[in-house]
């Protein structure tokens, strides 16, 4: 080992994120969902020893390796402190080399093949999602679990507090304890519908990096790359190839892609008719379209490949009035007739405003079925904002943002809805 001038916070936030999912996957499997917790102070430990360590005497050339050891060594002294104790199950076959002297070193290294992470990683995102939880309680879990985020990064998140997290993590754990779910790619029985509250439960992730409910930032992309990579992880896995999976991954590419034309220098919001496309991730873009081509297989036309569709139409637009909107109306009139809700009606009716004009997206909004869900929702009163606005009629227009300010959390979009009234007293 070397000293190395590396900086200790740096590498925490890098290598200890991206090793510490993987250590929690395997030493989840090891010891047992029921007891994840063990799992996971095995992995705090072991940080904590590397941290000490490093401090004295540098990084090591394999840090990963290293870091593996120290879990595996810690996890070696749990089972043979408790190999007879009724918390820990060791009757499976594989299970029992590890309570052997004999055999537990070699059966120990066995589960930490790199092959056999994959897996482990993948099992844990499916029992993260496991149908019996919320999708808040599964978005809570894969935060803390395949993500690293600590408690407060993932209340932050949330915009809720501490405790409140604590609460949702504890349930969930109480969960895996009473019913000791495996840590296992499900049957190709199963796979398609549990794929599909994977996908829902990374998207949902993806969103709160691309939008964030933070008050204090819009775009968080540690949360965009951790949703991307669970889906990169989906995609590779030869179970879990499924065209909505490849489409996800596409759809994701291409919001990516605008993210450095989001925002100013000075955190201020740019609209999609204002960005500069040349900021644009061409690589992220061409990415985005081989996921596409990927997903055109099979004879399932799923809501991922449509909003992917309209994410493509948009991104290869040479500008906002060149864009395509007939076809990306078509594909949000079929998005529609697939699976219908009020945010997707909403959505059209932004499309239907450049193409028929306000007071057709006015009517389009209007008619929205179960419209009361938007009505606590700010983007519904900002549309109406930007709707009237357009027709002229700027003391609705004015009421409708205010509202919306009122709704939202963040402090770029207040910022933008202010700036809008403020532009009505000039004239």
């Amino acid at each position: 080992m070397s000293p190395s001038s590396i900086n200790l916070t740096q590498l925490a936030d890098n290598l200890f994120r991206t090793e510490s999912k993987k250590m929690v996957a395997v030493l989840t499997k090891i010891f047992g969902t029921e007891n994840l917790q063990t799992a996971e102070d095995v992995v705090q430990e072991t940080l904590i020893t590397a941290l000490n360590t490093w401090k004295l005497k540098g990084v090591p050339d394999n840090p990963s390796a290293w870091l593996y050891r120290i879990a595996k060594n810690k996890a070696i002294d749990i089972i043979r402190r408790n190999k007879y104790s009724l918390q820990y199950d060791f009757s499976s076959e594989e299970k029992k080399l590890l309570t052997s002297a004999y055999t537990v070193v070699s059966a120990m290294n066995d589960l930490w093949r790199e092959e056999l992470i994959n897996d482990d990683m993948l099992g844990m995102m499916f029992a993260c999602c496991h149908p019996q939880l919320s999708a808040e309680n599964q978005i809570t879990l894969i935060l803390k679990t395949l993500c690293s985020f600590s408690t407060t990064e993932i209340a932050k998140a949330f915009l809720t507090n501490e405790d409140t997290i604590s609460k949702r993590l504890y349930r969930t754990k109480e969960f895996f304890r009473q019913h000791k779910i495996e840590l296992k790619i499900p049957s190709s029985a199963e796979i398609k519908n549990r794929t599909s509250a994977v996908l829902n439960a990374i998207y949902l992730l993806f969103n709160e990096g691309y939008n964030s409910a933070s008050a204090e930032t819009l775009i968080r992309k540690d949360v965009i790359e951790e949703a991307m990579m669970l889906c990169k992880m989906l995609t590779e896995n030869t179970h879990t190839q499924q065209p909505e999976v490849f489409a996800l991954m596409a759809l994701m590419c291409f919001h990516a892609a605008r993210v450095d034309s989001r925002l100013t220098s000075e955190g201020e919001m740019i609209l999609l008719s204002n960005q500069d496309r040349t900021k644009w991730s061409r690589q992220l873009i061409d990415e985005g379209n081989m996921y596409m081509n990927k997903a055109a297989f099979g004879d399932e036309v799923t809501t991922n490949h449509l909003e992917a569709a309209i994410a493509f139409e948009h991104c290869t637009a040479p500008s906002f009035e060149q864009t395509n909107w007939k076809r990306i109306l078509n594909y949000y009139e079929w998005l529609c007739r697939l699976s219908t809700s009020p945010v997707t009606e909403l959505n059209k009716a932004i499309v239907v405003m450049q193409v028929e004009g306000a007071n057709a997206a006015l009517d389009i909004l209007n008619n929205i079925s179960d419209r009361k869900k938007l009505e606590s929702w700010y983007l519904y009163y900002a549309l109406l904002g930007e709707i009237y606005l357009k027709l002229n009629r700027k003391e609705l227009s004015k009421l409708n943002f205010e509202t919306a300010i009122n709704l939202t959390k963040s402090e770029a979009e207040k910022r933008m809805m202010k700036n809008k009234i403020a532009g009505f007293n000039l004239q």
